[in-house]
């Protein structure tokens, strides 16, 4: 669809859950704009992760308000299909101005008069506003330390669908995140030899006292604490909705058949070489777990609440084999490896938007997603305002803000246009009185 030379009060860039929640509130406090996506609504979900991918949040929670998820259990885990559809279905819901298939391509700022113009595939357009909902999964992130071997196939856990779709052979699967637990116990029941790589994480239980972490996280403050605890700033959660949800044991997934080894540092003439941290990481994953417990007992002894007690919970297995006698060096060919997934992240990529927004490491200087430059705003970041900005219902209530944002400073402008057009719509005044034969005059032919 061309948008060619047209003119929008906001531009919203991105239809993620981002741009969903962001044009809701706009299309709330009647704010004129328009939702830009490259692709179709909510494609991350659809083809940028792997075939049997679940939210990690059940159902009740990884929401908007205003619509559930239709004939899905609120207990249950959405399907990625499922979660596509249902951001579909809540852009339908107050007819979102999106238009799919348009790619913006650059935003600058005018000299000569407000706002910003924007290149996009269909023309260009001239926005007051320039909301950045692009989400922080932009750019699939393959450390340099990757092997240059041809005879290996690499593959980001972007790109990671099936297991069908790897070559015959063991896996190295390379981070201990969401993704890589999640990707590397399917290759396993698949009848893979798996290694994984497991650096530093969180490991909250999937459900403690017939509650889920959510709901945990939810009423002990946590997803809405405002600044990461030292040293938590890249620490990644093993987490994990798949199967109905279960708690990550890394244990359990050794005693079921994965290899175990610390965090992947080099590789040289066919050899991956690992820290010897494995331990230490398990043990800080365990304490971020127990901690959690421990949050959650005082909560329902201090609230009186009546909710099963679950001492099973901490019982902990006995660490393997692969824990005690640590691997720090693995020849690829002899164990039989061909491939390497790398379930290490991604990065952002702003290239396109040419603003003084961003910080000396490229990262936008905002505060609650108003950035630093004025009319750009962020949304749908990490820790953008609160521990849960990322996660789908942190999302909505950030966008809220800076919907309120753009809503006020609009009156602001408004406000000032209205007393210029009062100013020039006053009538002028001659200093010498009007004749009679000129007030005549008017009377007939009315001013002008």
């Amino acid at each position: 669809m061309t948008v060619e030379k047209i003119q929008i009060d906001t531009l919203v860039v991105g239809a993620g859950q981002a741009g969903v929640a962001m044009s809701e509130h706009l299309s709330r406090l009647g704010v004129p704009h328009l939702v830009l996506e490259r692709n179709r609504i909510a494609e991350a979900w659809r083809t940028g992760r792997w075939d049997s991918l679940v939210a990690n949040g059940p159902a009740w929670h990884d929401r908007f308000p205003g619509l559930e998820f239709e004939g899905l259990d609120p207990d249950a885990f959405a399907p990625k299909d499922r979660v596509a559809a249902y951001f579909e279905a809540y852009a339908r819901k107050f007819n979102a101005p999106i238009r799919t298939g348009v790619e913006v391509r650059r935003v600058e700022r005018n000299l000569d008069r407000p706002g910003f113009t924007v290149e996009t595939s269909e023309g260009v357009i001239e926005a007051n506003q320039v909301v950045v909902a692009t989400g922080p999964f932009q750019q699939p992130v393959i450390p340099p330390i990757a092997p240059e071997d041809t005879s290996l196939t690499q593959i980001h856990s972007a790109e990671y669908r099936n297991p069908g779709q790897l070559p015959e052979g063991a896996v190295l699967v390379v981070g201990a995140g969401s993704s890589g637990v999640q990707i590397a116990d399917e290759l396993q029941r698949a009848g893979r030899q798996v290694y994984l790589s497991v650096g530093a994480h969180d490991r909250p239980p999937r459900a403690y006292r017939n509650r889920d972490f959510c709901w945990w996280l939810g009423v002990l403050g946590e997803w809405d604490a405002e600044s990461v605890q030292p040293g938590k700033e890249h620490v990644t959660i093993a987490v994990s909705g798949a199967r109905g949800g279960h708690t990550v044991d890394f244990r359990r997934l050794a005693q079921q058949g994965i290899t175990l080894v610390g965090l992947t540092q080099a590789f040289e003439h066919g050899v991956a070489r690992f820290q010897a941290n494995l331990a230490d990481n398990l043990a800080r994953g365990d304490e971020n777990y127990l901690a959690l417990l421990d949050a959650a007992d005082a909560y329902i002894a201090r609230n009186g609440l009546d909710l099963p007690e679950e001492p099973e919970a901490r019982a902990m297995l006995p660490d393997p084999e692969c824990v005690t006698r640590p691997i720090l060096e693995l020849d690829l060919a002899e164990a039989g490896i061909t491939s390497i997934i790398w379930a290490t992240g991604y990065s952002v990529d702003y290239s396109w938007l040419k603003v003084d927004a961003f910080n000396a490491n490229g990262r936008p200087r905002h505060q609650r997603g108003v950035s630093a430059e004025p009319g750009v705003y962020f949304v749908g970041l990490p820790w953008l305002s609160r521990r849960g900005s990322a996660f789908i219902w942190g999302v909505w209530h950030d966008a809220k803000h800076i919907a309120d944002h753009i809503a006020k400073q609009r009156a602001y402008l408004a406000y000032r246009d209205a007393s210029q057009r009062r100013a020039e719509a006053a009538p002028q005044h001659d200093t010498a009185a009007p004749s009679a034969s000129h007030l005549q005059q008017a009377s007939l032919t009315g001013v002008r």
